[in-house]
């Protein structure tokens, strides 16, 4: 199989699909692969790292998406490159379709084969391609939700950790997954007080007996975020549905709870975001302000630290790639359960429902749809 790696070209987009290591072991398992020059150089992966793995260097994305059998990416195509899709070739890479009816669309009308990393599932029902940069998305939030605090960000001028005598910022995390449990062990590192909700009475108590009485786990319903939010200093957005849009917690009425210079970090932005109030935002420009309340809600966080995530996603999503080449995506597909779970798109349908459902396709089973 030939594998093409192009550069990618969303706002502050410094990752790539592919790291130099994983190219050797895809050459070395008998395919070839093709890298845009300079895809990652940005992070100190070269093109010479590259043709030492044994890839080819190549100029442009046009030669890539022309000559490809399965193009690995890291973030979903922007129009000019799902314009550049053809029928038959796989595209692997994170999609969220649900909040974006013009990439389905897209897709949809591109006839190619769509493995999103978003939905991909494993044995205990995790989403082990989603979670290396989930842990990565929640370490940030607590950074960048810090820096919004700074009076000259437009923040209230609060301390995470405060100091002696003075008390520490309140720090209300919504979800206790991957992104809700990484993201309070940061801000518990930094001496917050923090405080978790989730529906999941299990995860509640895992966390509760990991972490104690430096932990406040709640039970989430609407009037638990409601009385919280008067306090909360940060408020982490971390709730996911798979592959689905995510619900909205708190309105923009809700915002007038909130002490102005209060931040929001909307974790879930990738698919649709948390909070009513919230719209995609870049690195360029990660904040704005509604009704007082800094929001931060950047759509490729772990863009931001490129390098570690690029080496934390691909050691997740390198096995799936290889096992796509060495079967074929149909054959690898319908082997590995845990791969269909990823199947998006394929062959002008839609086979993953909650996409079906929100953007009102027709739904296909991903196996109907193979055939």
């Amino acid at each position: 199989m030939l594998i093409g790696v192009p550069k990618e070209i969303k706002n502050n987009e410094y990752r790539i699909g592919l790291t130099p290591s994983g190219a050797r072991e895809l050459v070395a398992n008998g395919h070839q692969v093709i890298v845009q020059r300079d895809g990652g150089k940005a992070i100190g992966l070269t093109d010479e790292q590259y043709a030492k793995a044994g890839a080819r260097i190549v100029d442009t994305p046009e030669e890539i998406f022309a000559s490809a059998d399965m193009i690995i990416k890291v973030k979903e195509p922007q129009p000019a490159e799902c314009a550049m899709l053809r029928p038959g070739q796989v595209l692997y890479t994170y999609l969220h379709l649900a909040p974006d009816p013009e990439q389905t669309r897209a897709l949809v009308a591109s006839g190619a084969t769509c493995i999103a990393y978003e939905t991909v599932t494993d044995r205990k029902g995790g989403l082990p391609l989603l979670a290396p940069m989930s842990e990565v998305a929640g370490r940030m939030s607590i950074q960048a939700g810090a820096h919004a605090l700074e009076k000259a960000q437009g923040g209230s001028g609060v301390l995470l950790g405060g100091v002696p005598g003075v008390k520490p910022a309140e720090v209300l995390v919504l979800g206790g997954g991957v992104v809700g449990i990484n993201a309070a062990r940061m801000a518990m590192g930094l001496n917050a007080h923090v405080t978790v909700l989730d529906r999941s009475l299990e995860r509640l108590k895992y966390l509760d007996e990991i972490y104690g009485h430096q932990l406040t786990t709640i039970y989430s319903t609407r009037d638990a975020i409601e009385e919280r939010l008067p306090d909360a200093d940060l408020v982490i957005g971390a709730v996911l549905i798979p592959g689905a849009a995510a619900p909205k917690l708190v309105s923009r009425e809700q915002l007038a709870l909130m002490r102005p210079g209060s931040v929001l970090v909307d974790v879930a932005i990738d698919q649709g975001g948390c909070f009513e109030t919230s719209r995609p935002t870049t690195h360029q420009a990660p904040t704005y302000e509604v009704d007082g309340i800094i929001h931060y809600c950047v759509a490729n966080m772990p863009g931001g630290v490129a390098r570690t995530s690029t080496f934390a996603l691909t050691n997740a999503t390198l096995p799936f790639a290889v096992q796509l080449a060495n079967k074929g995506a149909r054959r690898a597909l319908l082997d590995d359960a845990h791969l269909l779970d990823g199947l998006n798109v394929h062959a002008g349908k839609v086979t993953y429902k909650a996409v079906a459902d929100a953007l009102g396709y027709a739904y296909v089973p991903a196996s109907e749809a193979l055939g």
